[in-house]
């Protein structure tokens, strides 16, 4: 299990080559998380440069968090290995945000576990995202659509 909370972008490549357990391996699926536009630009003042995305997390609750959410994974599917990486700090439209990565002798054990851990991510790690326009800063608010994905796992 790799499990990382960093400032420094990641390479995707590299942490797919860690996933492959080998000779047992069937399966790697991979997500990976971009920063995004959360709101409209006016009709376009504004450039990338103008567009930020910080995100703040609390140290230790942090990663206890996301150890939880890959465990409670690894108890439901039978995994080889599973790597989740997030960063934190300021990020520009396009960075990445976050891998999150998973293998398993089987395909539909990896996608279900990959599933798993994002929607619990988006609702149960512990950051806080802030978007910076020309128009000023404000703190995005978690979705009830993240909430709801987290229903179908209930059982």
């Amino acid at each position: 299990m790799t499990l990382q909370v960093q400032e420094a972008d990641f390479n995707v490549q590299a942490l797919y080559e860690d996933l492959q357990v080998k000779n047992r391996t069937g399966a790697v699926v991979m997500f990976v998380g971009l920063v995004r536009e959360f709101n409209e630009r006016a009709h376009n003042d504004a450039t990338d440069a103008d567009h930020c995305f910080e995100l703040e997390h609390y140290a230790g609750m942090t990663e206890h968090n996301l150890k939880h959410i890959i465990d409670e994974a690894s108890q439901r599917w039978s995994l080889l290995d599973v790597c989740v990486v997030h960063r934190y700090g300021k990020l520009a439209l396009n960075d990445q945000i976050v891998f999150v990565g998973v293998s398993s002798a089987h395909r539909a054990e990896a996608f279900l576990a990959c599933d798993f851990i994002m929607d619990y991510l988006k609702s149960r790690a512990a950051f806080w995202k802030k978007e910076t326009t020309p128009a000023g800063s404000n703190w995005v608010e978690s979705k009830q659509s993240d909430s709801d994905s987290l229903k179908r796992w209930e059982s």
